[in-house]
This record gives C-alpha cells, sequence and structure tokens, in this order.
C-alpha cells in the first residue's frame, strides 16, 4: 500500500497548495491570512509525516499492517507452518492406533490361550484325581476276584463237612477235610504268586530287623549260627520286594548271652 499512499499524499498536497492559492487571493485580512496559514502549514506538516513514514517502512522491509502483501505473507506462513504441524501429529498418532490395535489383539491371543491352558491344567488334575481315587479303590479288584475263589473253595469244604458229620463218617469227614484245605493253600498260594505276594522263609538267615520281628534269643543249636533265625512263630510278607508284614522270629545267640 506504499504507492497509493503516495498518490493520495501527493493529492493532499496539490488540494492544500490550491488552498492556499485561493487564500493568497483573499483580501489581505491579517486574521484570515494568519488562520489560513497556519492551517495550511499543519496540514502540510501532517501530510509530510506520513510520506516520511510510509517510505521508512518500505525501505526496511516492514509491511504495512493493513496491506495485502502483509496478508499474502501471514497467510502463506500458515498454510506452509500449519500442514506439517497437523500431519507429523496425524501420522504419528495413526502409527499408534495401528501399534495398540495390533498389542491389543496380541493380548487378547494370548489371554485366550491362557484361559485354555488353565482350564486345560484344571480338567487335568480332575481326571488325575479321579483316577487315583479309582486306583485308591478298585486297585485290589484283581485281587479280589481271585480271593472269591479261594472263598467258593472254602464254602464248599464246609459243606462236605456238615453232611459227613450228619452221616457218622468220621474218617471219610477227616480225609475230606483234609483235601479241601489242601487244595484251599494251593489256591492260595497260586493267587498270591500271582499278585506278587510272597511269604518268607528266613530259618537260618541272619537276622535283618528290617524283614524280622525279635521275639526272644534262644541258645544256639547244633548247625546253627549264632546271630541267624532259629524258629518263625509267625510268616512274614513281601508285595513285590517290599516287605509289609515282618516275620515274627527267634534268633540263636551262644549259650552265654541267652535271655
Amino acid at each position: 500500500m506504499g504507492a497509493p499512499a503516495k498518490a493520495a499524499g501527493k493529492r493532499g498536497i496539490s488540494r492544500i497548495s490550491s488552498f492556499g492559492a485561493i487564500a493568497r487571493a483573499l483580501p489581505p485580512s491579517a486574521e484570515i491570512g494568519n488562520m489560513a496559514a497556519r492551517s495550511v502549514w499543519a496540514v502540510r506538516r501532517l501530510v509530510q509525516r506520513l510520506l516520511a513514514s510510509s517510505a521508512a517502512s518500505e525501505g526496511r522491509g516492514w509491511p504495512h499492517p493493513f496491506s495485502t502483501a502483509t496478508q499474502r505473507t501471514a497467510g502463506e506462513a500458515c498454510s506452509s507452518e500449519d500442514p506439517p504441524d497437523e500431519l507429523g501429529p496425524s501420522l504419528a498418532e495413526r502409527a499408534l492406533k495401528l501399534k495398540a490395535v495390533k498389542l491389543e489383539k496380541e493380548v487378547q491371543d494370548l489371554t485366550m490361550r491362557y484361559q485354555r491352558a488353565v482350564a486345560d491344567g484344571e480338567n487335568i488334575r480332575r481326571r488325575t484325581q479321579r483316577c487315583v481315587e479309582d486306583a485308591k479303590i478298585f486297585g485290589i479288584q484283581s485281587f479280589c476276584k481271585d480271593l472269591v475263589e479261594v472263598a467258593d473253595i472254602l464254602e464248599k469244604t464246609t459243606e462236605y463237612i456238615s453232611e459227613e458229620t450228619e452221616s457218622g463218617d468220621q474218617k471219610l469227614t477227616l480225609e475230606k477235610i483234609f483235601r479241601g484245605l489242601s487244595l484251599l493253600e494251593a489256591k492260595l498260594k497260586s493267587v498270591f504268586a500271582k499278585h506278587g505276594l510272597e511269604k518268607m522263609t528266613p530259618i537260618g538267615d541272619k537276622y535283618d530287623p528290617h524283614e524280622h520281628e525279635l521275639i526272644c534269643h534262644v541258645p544256639a543249636g547244633v548247625g546253627v549260627q549264632p546271630g541267624t533265625v532259629a524258629l518263625v512263630r509267625q510268616d512274614g510278607y513281601k508285595l513285590h520286594g517290599r516287605t509289609i508284614r515282618l516275620a515274627r522270629v527267634e534268633v540263636a545267640v551262644e549259650s552265654q548271652r541267652r535271655l
């Protein structure tokens, strides 16, 4: 707006000059002339100051605050600076959103896997507990099934004894009892061997507190070594090599150490 300001200033000067010429053409009155001269001089000084300030502004490169150049420059500055400020955070926000969505999906996937693993572990624990309980309850099912046969033999032997007692033939009764008991013993031994139950025969073996229960000491006889089992009062048993009942025994000692 520098050129228009100069033109306006020149027009103002020309008008003031014409006013001065008209004033000079008036009758030379002292009062009117002085007032007119002072007015012209004040207006001229004001216009000169405006022109000087406008020229100084253009020389320093400062655009007029109301000029279109100033508005255009400010608009260009805003248009050149604002978009990067808007685009930068927008791209960063998009990247963060995509990353957040990806992480959220991973969290959901891991959560589902964890829940499935917990559920599977709980199911396995319940099945294992059920199997343990069933093993405790039905672990001797096969052994009991074999013992039922022994019970059948014992029941039949009892029936034979009652029948022969009524007939009065004692010899025949005793023979049948003996055969029944022998059959019963053989069946029991077969059942025990099938299930890993073994009877210990420790006579002559060295005393072992893990397998034998000492009842008393006896003098060592002929052919009996001191510290060995001389007599078995009650048989001991092992189940698959583990002692489940200690054998109650008498241990031989030298005569002077007899209790």
